[in-house]
Formats: structure tokens, C-alpha cells, sequence
């Protein structure tokens, strides 16, 4: 098996405007003369690459802990398109995928009208490479679409180095309980011959 790390790291990934910036502070180091190395984490559920789970736009939606692992792990499609995603060409690039789909393209984005076609077809999670899904500045509309329809969202994935096609996807979110979303470790798992 091949293993493909589309997560990118925490702490120098640029955040997405007007959220905090992640930080970190050693509590103990044995440098110091403590016993362990000990770290304290500041962040944003919603920093590097994470995970929104509906309540994030829709409220009494499910939160993270809510969400089944079926949901955040099982076969998926990656697909590519880099540009504005309009509805007709959102519909010809998940024709006969899986319910998973990570859309490959850092500057790959959609308006309503495509997220509804997400919806429409039952997709149950969607990746993307930005640090949000919909254009910068009016993403309230697609998020409340896509988490409407009960969606899990990955953002600020790395798809660098990783062909369009089927894989197995592994992206746990931290179980945090009552919370809207939360950073993710996502991985791609490619059977080769």
C-alpha cells in the first residue's frame, strides 16, 4: 500500500482571515532540567487542515463527536479542477465517484448553485485545498448548503503529488464534543501492484 499525508502542518499554515493564528508554549522541557517536554496549544478548530461538521453554519446541526467514521474514513475520489466550479462541470466530474470527494486545485471554487449539486448528490464528505469551501468573503451561503445536507468538510488539504482517482481516506477529526470542527490528520491510502 501507498500512503499519501494531505494534511498540511499546523503551525505554518497561513490561517484564514480574521482567524487567530495558532500557537504553542513549551510548559516543561528537560533542557530545562524538567522531566519531560510538556506543550501548551492555542488554536482554532478551524486552523491548518480541519474538518466542519454541520453545526459550523447550522444550528443544532451535529458537532465533530458527532460524526459517524464511516462518514470521515472509507473510499474516495479525488478529482481536479482548478477555476471557478460551475454547476454543469460539478456534475460531469462526480458522475460515478464515491460519496467522498476531494476536489483537487488550489484555487478550485464554487457559488450555490454548485454546492447544491453536492448536495443533491448525496455526497457525504468534500475536501478542498483552500482554507474554506465558496468564494473568499461569501462562503456563508455554500457552507450553509453543503452542512446543511449533513456534509462533513475537510479544508486546506495538500493534494500535491497525489493523482486523481480512487483511494481510501483516513481523516479523524479530534473528538471534541459539542464543538463545530476541529483540525485533522487526513491520509490517502493507494493499493499498488
Amino acid at each position: 500500500m501507498k500512503f499519501y499525508d494531505i494534511t498540511r502542518e499546523l503551525f505554518s499554515t497561513p490561517v484564514y482571515p480574521g482567524d487567530p493564528v495558532p500557537e504553542h508554549e513549551w510548559l516543561k522541557q528537560i533542557k530545562n532540567g524538567d522531566s519531560s517536554n510538556l506543550t501548551y496549544l492555542k488554536l482554532c478548530a478551524h486552523n491548518a487542515t480541519h474538518m466542519d461538521a454541520p453545526r459550523h453554519f447550522v444550528e443544532g446541526g451535529r458537532t465533530i463527536d458527532e460524526l459517524e467514521l464511516s462518514q470521515v474514513m472509507g473510499m474516495c475520489s479525488v478529482v481536479e479542477y482548478d477555476g471557478m466550479l460551475d454547476a454543469n462541470t460539478a456534475r460531469a466530474l462526480i458522475c460515478g465517484k464515491e460519496k467522498k470527494i476531494l476536489l483537487k486545485g488550489n484555487r478550485c471554487v464554487f457559488h450555490e448553485e454548485t454546492a447544491q449539486v453536492f448536495a443533491d448528490a448525496g455526497i457525504e464528505l468534500l475536501g478542498v485545498e483552500r482554507q474554506t469551501v465558496g468564494p473568499d468573503g461569501d462562503t456563508k451561503g455554500v457552507h450553509e448548503i453543503l452542512l446543511g445536507a449533513d456534509m462533513a468538510l475537510i479544508e486546506g488539504l495538500c493534494l500535491d503529488g497525489v493523482e486523481p482517482g480512487d483511494y481510501f481516506l483516513c481523516a479523524q477529526p479530534l473528538k471534541l464534543a459539542g464543538v463545530e470542527g476541529s483540525p485533522c490528520r487526513a491520509v490517502l491510502i493507494k493499493e499498488v501492484e
